[in-house]
């Protein structure tokens, strides 16, 4: 038989912090009279994540993408996608219970491509990235809609969201996007540009409406992986891989004090 009482999920990290603000959570919640889940259940009405942006991305991924809202506390280090601290869980509850918050979406980045078993996506928030199952270079020839670019080579290709824009994509030079854009960036990890292969060296913005279409070069001993956030690792020996804006969003909830640049300040600046 169903609960009826409202579900809230709760994903947590393993360490001492995340697991003793779990612990306080659950006894604050568990009196507001909600019912608490430690794995997902697509009844759930708010997913809680405490941990850091690794710990959200994977909890992103372990849920599928699910069309729930979701919500971060951070114990981790950045904590971009969090917008609360163990010590502010009061607040947290106050603002969830009297709805003074907002939802910010964030764009879903998909991998389409075919394998042994038929066609395959592979889905992230942050970033997509094409390279070499082995260090060594990798040769992609790289379409941007209908348009063939070039033979790329180097370490391999990441395609990030705007979400994505302050992580990995930025480590490797790309730009910084503010999420409220809808866009691709495609940036280059390690590119070659000598006389013997040309590569181009900074990233690429392009309109969501846009497609990314890259096919490895025809060699039965290179495979390339297809890594989603980091975490969602497939691999493949050829064909083509093509990387789009799905139309798929996630809610994050957001104070509405939130704003995306002050976040950028106190993070990197």
């Amino acid at each position: 038989m169903a609960s009826e009482k409202p579900v809230i999920c709760i994903f947590t990290k393993g360490d001492p912090i995340s697991l003793q603000t779990e612990f306080q959570l659950r006894k604050k919640l568990e009196f507001r009279g909600f019912e608490l889940r430690n794995r997902f259940d697509p009844s759930a009405e708010l997913i809680v994540c405490i941990g850091g942006d690794g710990s959200f991305l994977k909890t992103v991924h372990e849920c599928g993408f699910a069309d729930i809202p979701y919500v971060g506390i951070n114990t981790g280090h950045l904590g971009f996608f969090q917008e609360f601290q163990p010590d502010s869980l009061d607040a947290f509850i106050e603002s969830y219970l009297n709805q003074r918050y907002s939802l910010q979406t964030l764009e879903v980045l998909t991998a389409r491509f075919q394998d042994e078993d038929g066609p395959q996506e592979s889905q992230a928030i942050n970033e997509i990235v094409i390279r070499g199952a082995k260090p060594r270079t990798i040769h992609l020839d790289l379409s941007i809609g209908d348009s063939r670019i070039q033979r790329f080579s180097g370490d391999g290709l990441l395609i990030s969201t705007p979400a994505g824009s302050t992580a990995y994509n930025y480590a490797l030079g790309g730009s910084i996007v503010d999420p409220r854009l809808a866009l691709l960036q495609v940036t280059p990890i390690s590119p070659m540009n000598t006389t013997a292969y040309r590569s181009f060296t900074s990233s690429v913005l392009l309109p969501a409406d846009m497609s990314v279409l890259i096919e490895p070069e025809k060699d039965q001993e290179k495979e390339v992986l297809i890594i989603g956030d980091g975490l969602a690792e497939k691999k493949r020996k050829e064909g083509s891989i093509e990387i789009f804006l799905s139309g798929k969003q996630l809610r994050l909830m957001r104070l509405e004090t939130y704003r995306f640049w002050n976040k950028v300040k106190s993070k990197f600046l």
